[in-house]
């Protein structure tokens, strides 16, 4: 299709039109044109697609469809292909459904475990966000179906989220907030971007220039179509001048009609809505020129693909010998999510499910020695005594307990915050309680986001499930009875208490302004520096085996920071079982000028190993992992020196290090001021050998005398009031051998270094 050729017959008013909605899910058709309308659907982890009147939040019943896993677990997987499979298959059901483009991934940090749809969001570090992000999109476009990577950007609260400032000083943006864009951006171009509701250092998302043109654009290439979240259009005219395409949903013809009025008054370029109408168009077309509508779509085959993701994505947080359980034994599965799992969240992204296999169905479908207690009830966030003692009684009566315990639907949605980070105090109170009634026992949590355990200490293991799709209960017998490994890891830390979380005193904000006032100290990057005792540590996962990272080899002892170091490290299973194996690459800088975090997550690979199996992992490393964004040079920035290059199974479990030194090809520039210290000017070598000589008269005369003199001025105190002077002390302390025509000269000559 010649798209160009086809928006210059339209009219203003159509090609106006064509950038907002039909309605709630389709663009708008061009008939005098026969230029079709699509649809587009919610779906990060399944499809939501809306058969009859549209609601985007679910009023409405949505098509039957298969829940996979959510972002909050898929990440936990540390595993691009898996994600990737995932893709293709609700790629293969966009296709039997229609569905030119799937609203998804979410991939915004966590910045906060209070975030009400942290569910839908990948990681507290961006590199691994950025990295599931870029698989999922490849395998969903892999089937000619477009995907929507949002919310962009510095979507990190529901609180107010339609008219807040998220308010992050330029290299925290760089470093937290827009790599996970970026990294999909540049591996798999996704068809388009939904930029989000909330402002940006004071400017609304959907008519920022600087983000949706300069940035996504002009820096990364982006190459399809920005569309708004539902609603987020605040100055429409501005949006398109921005680089926003679509507005969705309709907007009854209001947001169009000025358009017009705007290119007809000279306000906006016309030419900038042509652009807007062939991007929409090129994707569209993308589509539809691909369309497969005879796909199969095997929603069987996709609940058992979900089951398998769920049991890769489940985290072995604690095991004290009692997992896996043995096909004999005497368990009682205790709690209402063993019958009804929480394994989605709420909001946009809600699946109606064709069908869901609780675990303790699925128990009891495999024969399984399991006898059930309601021990609460999740809707009514209630515990009677009656419940509970029912549920001690099974705990007593068996060999091992099994709680299964999380956060109800109601605790985190789309559209608010939570307030705490405790499970219901019902729940709390059954662990307790059937903790004391049988030492052996191990708790099941469905959770989208971290949550205390106060009664950690008194229980023999932990398996974290996250909200694992509507397979999850097929996936939890799999892995509590050892039919599959244990094998994810931990994409966020769990603090102890919510009060530990770098984003503690200023989360949520004042007002509509949100200050991101830990900077780039996000997660890991914050308890590590800290060295803060943490519940759970950022990559964290049990096995039912063992691994160790041994004999880390570099490439190279020393390079430049434009050459690329590879990383060989041996992974070896020391236990007596087969497992897989998540081994992460961290980077740091030993010493910087500007503060960074301890170490960075820049690689992971998830390996496969047999008994005794030993296997090479080789990471490569450009610039990007030892560099910082500086905000002088705009741009990413790497500072000579030494970098630690450490391997491990968590950001606290480094078993492998090994340096190297890195040499920058890239001089920061400089403006030295009368008011620039020495200490500034001595980081600047070409600078410290210009101005050294001039210092000679300064040390004789700050350092002269003897005795009481001497005693008054130690060499260490003179060499610090050196350091800390502004460059115009030499005219105070100089003894009158350096004049203002000298330093005005020294100045230039530094300047034009």
């Amino acid at each position: 299709m010649d798209v160009k050729a086809l928006v210059s017959q339209m009219t203003l008013e159509e090609k106006a039109g064509l950038c907002s909605g039909l309605d709630f899910w389709h663009t708008k058709p061009v008939e005098r044109l026969g230029v079709p309308s699509v649809m587009v659907s919610d779906g990060p982890h399944g499809l939501r697609k809306q058969d009859d009147a549209a609601d985007h939040l679910g009023v409405n019943d949505s098509i039957e469809a298969v829940c996979m896993p959510a972002a909050c677990a898929t990440a936990a997987s540390f595993d691009r292909a898996l994600i990737g499979r995932m893709g293709e298959a609700i790629g293969d059901s966009c296709q039997h459904e229609k569905l030119s483009v799937v609203l998804g991934p979410a991939v915004n940090i966590k910045r906060s475990p209070l975030c009400g749809r942290n569910f839908e969001y990948f990681s507290e570090d961006p590199y691994l966000a950025g990295e599931m992000a870029a698989s999922f999109i490849g395998g969903v476009q892999s089937r000619n179906v477009g995907t929507s990577i949002k919310h962009f950007a510095a979507n990190n609260q529901e609180h107010r989220r339609m008219s807040s400032s998220s308010n992050a000083d330029e290299r925290t943006l760089r470093e937290i907030y827009l790599p996970a864009f970026e990294t999909a951006v540049k591996k798999v171009q996704p068809w388009t971007v939904m930029c989000s509701y909330n402002r940006i250092n004071g400017v609304y998302a959907s008519e920022n220039p600087w983000l949706l043109t300069d940035v996504l654009r002009k820096e990364w290439g982006f190459e399809g179509y920005v569309m708004s979240d539902w609603g987020a259009v605040s100055n429409r005219v501005a949006g398109v001048a921005a680089g926003l395409d679509l507005e969705m949903p309709a907007s009854g013809g209001i947001n169009d009609q000025k358009i017009v009025e705007a290119v007809r008054a000279g306000k906006l370029d016309e030419a900038v809505v042509d652009q807007a109408c062939e991007r929409i168009l090129t994707i569209n077309y993308r589509y539809l020129e691909n369309a497969k509508p005879e796909t199969p779509w095997d929603k069987e085959a996709d609940h058992l693909l979900s089951a398998k993701i769920a049991a890769e994505c489940m985290v072995l947080l604690k095991n004290e010998g009692e997992l896996p359980l043995a096909k004999d034994a005497n368990v009682a599965f205790i709690g209402e999510f063993a019958e009804k799992p929480r394994f989605q969240g709420g909001g946009s992204s809600h699946i109606h499910c064709f069908k869901t296999t609780p675990a303790l169905h699925e128990a009891r479908a495999r024969r399984l020695n399991v006898t059930y207690a309601q021990g609460y009830c999740a809707d009514a966030d209630t515990a009677s005594e009656e419940q509970i003692a029912e549920a001690v009684s099974a705990a007593k009566n068996a060999a091992v307990a099994v709680v299964f315990a999380g956060l109800p639907d109601a605790y985190e949605s789309e559209g608010y915050d939570r307030t705490h980070m405790s499970l219901p105090a019902c729940q709390n109170r059954l662990i307790e309680a059937v903790a004391a009634a049988n030492p052996h026992t191990v708790v099941v949590l469905h959770n989208g986001s971290p949550v205390e355990m106060p009664w950690l200490d008194r229980v023999a293991g932990v398996l974290e499930a996250y909200l694992g799709g509507q397979a999850v209960g097929i996936a939890a017998v799999d892995v509590l009875y050892g039919d599959a490994n244990p094998c994810g890891h931990l994409p966020e830390t769990f603090p102890r208490q919510l009060s530990d979380n770098p984003s503690y005193l200023f989360y949520g904000g004042e007002g509509n302004e949100v200050d991101y006032r830990e900077g780039v100290f996000v997660g890991y990057r914050y308890y590590d520096k800290k060295q803060m005792d943490v519940l759970f540590p950022f990559g964290f996962g049990l096995s039912y085996t063992t691994f160790a990272c041994s004999n880390l080899r570099l490439s190279a002892d020393s390079i430049t920071d434009n050459d690329i170091l590879t990383a060989t490290v041996t992974v070896t299973n020391t236990g007596t079982r087969a497992g897989k194996a998540v081994v992460q690459l961290y980077v740091g800088d030993k010493e910087s000028t500007v503060k960074r975090p301890v170490r960075e997550l820049k690689g992971f690979e998830k390996v496969a190993l047999q008994p005794g199996e030993c296997r090479d992992v080789v990471f490569t490393l450009d610039k990007r992992a030892f560099a910082y964004w500086n905000t002088r040079l705009h741009d990413w920035h790497v500072e000579s020196g030494m970098f630690t290059i450490e391997v491990g199974q968590s950001s606290r479990d480094i078993e492998a290090s090994s340096e190297v030194a890195v040499e920058s090809t890239v001089r920061v520039p400089q403006t030295f001021t009368m008011d620039s210290i020495f200490r500034d000017i001595f980081a600047d070598q070409k600078a410290r050998e210009i101005v050294m000589p001039l210092l000679d008269g300064m040390r004789n005369t700050l350092g002269g005398g003897s005795g009481a003199a001497q005693a008054a001025i130690s060499p260490e105190m003179m060499l610090s009031m050196m350091n800390d002077m502004p460059l115009r002390g030499i005219l105070s302390f100089g003894g009158g051998a350096v004049k203002q025509e000298m330093l005005d000269q020294l100045l230039n000559t530094l300047n034009a270094l």
